[in-house]
Formats: C-alpha cells, sequence, structure tokens
C-alpha cells in the first residue's frame, strides 16, 4: 500500500510546485497563450469549487476535504489492498484532496491556472489537483464497472 501513498505525495508535491510557480512568476489574470484558441495557462484564484460554486465557503471545504480524506485512506486500508486500479484510483483522489485542501488552508483560495477553450466554451480554469481528482474518479468508475462483471461471471 505503500507505493499508493507515494503516488499521492507525488501528485501533491507536482500541483504545490505548479501552483506556487503560478503565483511567484505570473500576475493574477495574466495569461499565455500553449495553443492560440485552444489551451493558456492563465493565474487565477478560486474561493470556491469547480465554477466559483459555494464561493468563500472554506469552513465548508475544510469538513468536507477532512472527511474525503479520511474516507479515502480507510476505504485504501479496507478495500483496495488486492485492487490495484482501485488503489491507483484512491491515490489520485487522495492527492487531488490535499493538494487543493493546502491551498485552502494557506491561501484561503485555490490557485488555477489550466485554462481551455473547447468549442469556443471557455471551461473553467482548473489545476493539477483538480485533474488528479477527476482522473481519480473516472477511475473509481473503472474500477467498479470491471469488479461488477468479475463478481457476475463468478456467480453465472
Amino acid at each position: 500500500m505503500l507505493l499508493y501513498y507515494i503516488i499521492a505525495l507525488i501528485i501533491i508535491a507536482f500541483d504545490q510546485l505548479t501552483k506556487w510557480n503560478i503565483v511567484k512568476t505570473m500576475e493574477l489574470g495574466e495569461s499565455i497563450t500553449v495553443i492560440q484558441d485552444f489551451f493558456y495557462i492563465t493565474s487565477h484564484r478560486n474561493s470556491g469549487a469547480a465554477w466559483g460554486i459555494l464561493e468563500g465557503k472554506m469552513l465548508f471545504f475544510y469538513i468536507v476535504t477532512v472527511i474525503v480524506v479520511i474516507g479515502v485512506v480507510y476505504y485504501m486500508q479496507k478495500h483496495a489492498k488486492n485492487d490495484k486500479l482501485l488503489a491507483v484510483a484512491l491515490s489520485f483522489i487522495l492527492g487531488g484532496a490535499i493538494g487543493n485542501f493546502i491551498d485552502r488552508l494557506f491561501r484561503q483560495e485555490v490557485v488555477d491556472f489550466f485554462n481551455f477553450y473547447i468549442f469556443n466554451y471557455n471551461f473553467p480554469i482548473f489545476n493539477i489537483a483538480d485533474s488528479a481528482l477527476t482522473v481519480g474518479v473516472i477511475l473509481v468508475i473503472i474500477a467498479t464497472i470491471l469488479d461488477e462483471r468479475k463478481k457476475g461471471k463468478t456467480t453465472k
């Protein structure tokens, strides 16, 4: 199981390093074109969740994050020992949750910087932790589907 906690730590470190770099090298609102009309690095802050919902509700985010972290660690220890995909998924969720928690705790806001325009839609700006959370959730869904299929084959 140690490997999966190391994966979470790598995600946290990469997330915090990239956010530190954005804060130190870019002005708030500054944008660097990576791919014209598609991908930009934009210095942005968010005191809420995705799409700015629950803006300024830090106590809520602290409580939810602590519950999520405890739940993920419990689930990793109890249920993911024999399922590598689930363990990787949970390590991504753990790393992402802690990455954004660190921002909320020390900055009272989350540093975001990946800015995509998809078919002229300005997708909400996000960061490494958000990406890890998204990938983790998708992997949990895949692991769950595969587990259900495996259970279905053994009962037939």
